[in-house]
């Protein structure tokens, strides 16, 4: 009896994180289905994360303000106008550009690039001022970008617009990450999934509006675009669902785990991409360039977490549990969401991350944590 007793919260930890992994790889495969030209032919990026955006902040509003399931922050004026609508303009551009890739590139490739996050991310903080250069980060930053550089060189199908989109849409989630504990952090401010998507959300369809009018609705009047309410319905409710099993998985695991997670989650994508969009082809170089890749990422992520415990053991030991809460809090919450990575939540798994929007907060944030410590989508 005991022995269940022990095992019961433990196989729930890990049916989260199975939860968080088929969710997360299954609306990057929905997004990428949904948009690509040769299946429901949706070549509609913007229109998508539009709809995203729009399903994830009505579901966030009966929440907080029907249900009253969580309660609003206090949030002046002040602090919306210089933090939340500057964080949402990169949040949307991230998930613009990264779901635009899905038109040129494939999901496996596109996993592969997405390697540069914690390079993007440490790069956007040298010049915030968040983080300082040093040569053990640095060396691992330029191992990353062998790996990506590699990788690419081995695609079949290289194609240069796709591979701008979605590297355009990296920096553009690292910087986010990088603002939201620049911005949010010195307000106290702190967000839960719920109220990330409640605030940043409807902004972010805003911003999205404006691209929209200039580049998708001309299209959309001359062409006959197939709309069915029932997939994109479907789609955006993946995309909440992502959001909110980062989530229970970050109320019931630490950094090393869903970092870990993260990267075998990564691998799965890939495989499975290769096997339901049989055009996505990998080469031996492809699978190289990752791999070196992927070292100097897991190399990254131990100097972060080795930091992070040398700054903890330095603090009074009544206060360390409250600051690791805090710090992991802030991580996962800025995207997953996160990333954002990609959907429509914040997750960065909508690409977007795949990966959402919010916690798009993210999957990037797993591997990016100069702030970061995130997806989309």
């Amino acid at each position: 009896m005991s022995g269940k007793m022990i095992n019961k919260p433990l196989l729930l930890t890990y049916f989260y994180l199975l939860l968080y992994v088929l969710l997360s790889s299954g609306v990057i495969l929905y997004n990428k289905w949904v948009l690509s030209p040769k299946y429901f032919n949706f070549p509609l990026p913007i229109t998508l994360t539009m709809i995203h955006m729009g399903f994830s902040g009505l579901v966030a509003f009966f929440l907080v303000r029907v249900f009253k399931v969580v309660s609003p922050v206090k949030m002046t004026f002040e602090i919306y106008a210089t933090c939340v609508i500057p964080i949402s303009a990169f949040f949307a551009s991230s998930l613009w550009f990264g779901n635009t890739a899905y038109l040129h590139i494939s999901v496996a490739f596109i996993q592969m690039l997405k390697a540069l996050m914690p390079v993007a991310t440490f790069i956007m903080a040298v010049l915030c001022g968040t983080d300082k250069p040093r040569c053990d980060v640095f060396s691992n930053m330029v191992l990353v970008s062998v790996g990506v550089v590699v990788s690419s060189y081995g695609e079949i199908h290289f194609n240069v617009v796709g591979t701008l989109y979605q590297v355009t849409g990296i920096f553009a989630e690292a910087l986010r990450l990088v603002l939201t504990q620049v911005l949010l952090q010195k307000k106290g401010l702190s967000l839960n999934p719920i109220t990330s998507l409640y605030y940043i959300a409807p902004c972010s369809f805003v911003f999205l509006s404006v691209p929209w009018l200039l580049l998708e609705k001309p299209a959309m009047e001359v062409s006959q675009i197939q709309f069915n309410f029932w997939i994109f319905f479907s789609n955006a409710l993946c995309a909440l669902a992502l959001n909110f099993s980062i989530f229970l998985v970050i109320g019931r695991t630490g950094a090393v785990t869903i970092r870990v997670a993260g990267v075998l989650k990564d691998w799965i994508l890939i495989a499975l991409s290769t096997v339901i969009f049989p055009e996505s082809i990998i080469t031996r170089l492809n699978i190289i360039g990752y791999a070196i890749a992927l070292c100097g990422v897991v190399m990254y992520n131990y100097i972060k977490v080795k930091d992070v415990r040398a700054s903890a053991s330095q603090l009074p030991i009544e206060t360390i549990p409250d600051r690791i809460s805090k710090d992991w809090k802030l991580e996962k919450k800025s995207s997953d969401i996160f990333v954002p990575n990609n959907g429509g939540g914040l997750s960065s798994d909508m690409n977007v991350d795949e990966e959402t929007p919010l916690t798009q907060s993210s999957r990037l944030s797993h591997i990016g944590r100069s702030q970061v410590g995130n997806h989309a989508a």
